[in-house]
């Protein structure tokens, strides 16, 4: 039986543009390469100059990419997230509806959160983002029957923040005998949600996805320490090493996963897209230095 997923994150709308220096950047007092939480009113004025500029939108945010990268696969998807009542909020459900998602959308009070993504010449992102209706999400948001039916539960690391969402959300799918996968999003949200963190993925998650610099400020440690330590902590870690490829560590099996060479352009939503193809391969029960290779596969396709 093929095996199916439910994403579960910030319901955003990626406006995406290219830069051509850092005009905009100092501008708007955002480092490069950072990501900055704005107001609306900031991201309002942040649009008008990506639109001058020439910007497309995606239905985004980390778990909501993910599943995207699932729905392509051929997994039947999923995604619970809270948008506004608005244009940007008819935008994400009907582009999920289109990519093959079913989308669990909750209406908030705020607008559709968005995040603007300035791409300079060497594709790399800076992030301006408002949150909007999805920091919305409330306990209370969440039923049971929103879970049935799915055997992965995917998070991403910037919900993790709200704490008391999080462990209701990891309770519930634990409690259905779901597989329950983690992606740890940001090095400052794990600077800033360590203990919580740890709690979790001692007793709730089942696979860990982190880059080098989360991996870092959970562990303290390089990334071959890293993803054996976080083993400790739940059946499956990931650690993604840039143009180095991945680290893989199952129980005491610990697999390298070489990179597939690219021209990048841009490079958003690439580690979504790798734990895309890496669950993709653990719901075909493929061992585990092939689910790497297909999630490396699936990061490459956004650079080609």
């Amino acid at each position: 039986m093929m095996k199916s997923i439910l994403g579960f994150g910030n319901a955003l709308v990626d406006i995406l543009a290219t830069v051509p220096d850092d005009v905009l950047l100092q501008k708007y007092d955002l480092p490069k390469g950072s990501m900055q939480h704005v107001d609306e009113v900031k991201s309002n004025n942040i649009l008008k100059d990506l639109t001058e500029l020439g910007c497309e939108r995606k239905s985004g945010g980390s778990a909501a990419n993910t599943i995207n990268g699932t729905a392509r696969l051929g997994m039947r998807s999923s995604y619970i997230g809270k948008i506004g009542d608005d244009e940007l909020g008819k935008f994400f459900h009907d582009d999920q509806l289109a990519n093959n998602i079913s989308p669990q959308l909750l209406i908030g009070k705020s607008s559709t959160g968005r995040a603007m993504v300035l791409i300079d010449k060497i594709a790399e992102r800076t992030f301006a983002t408002y949150l909007g209706a999805a920091i919305e999400m409330t306990t209370e948001d969440l039923t049971d029957e929103m879970f049935d039916g799915y055997h992965y539960f995917h998070i991403e690391g910037y919900l993790v923040q709200n704490h008391d969402l999080i462990r209701q959300a990891v309770k519930i799918a634990k409690d259905k005998g779901l597989f329950i996968s983690l992606d740890m999003a940001s090095y400052n949200v794990v600077e800033e949600n360590k203990d919580f963190l740890a709690d979790i993925l001692k007793n709730y998650v089942d696979i860990v996805f982190a880059n080098e610099d989360e991996a870092k400020a959970f562990t303290g440690k390089e990334p071959e320490d890293a993803v054996k330590y976080f083993a400790d902590y739940c059946k499956i870690a990931v650690v993604k090493i840039g143009d180095k490829g991945s680290l893989v560590q199952g129980g005491e099996e610990f697999i390298r996963i070489m990179p597939i060479k690219a021209n990048a352009i841009d490079a958003t939503g690439a580690g979504d897209l790798y734990a895309a193809g890496f669950l993709y391969g653990l719901s075909h029960e493929l061992p585990l230095d092939k689910c790497g290779k297909i999630g490396s596969l699936c990061s490459r396709l956004l650079y080609t």
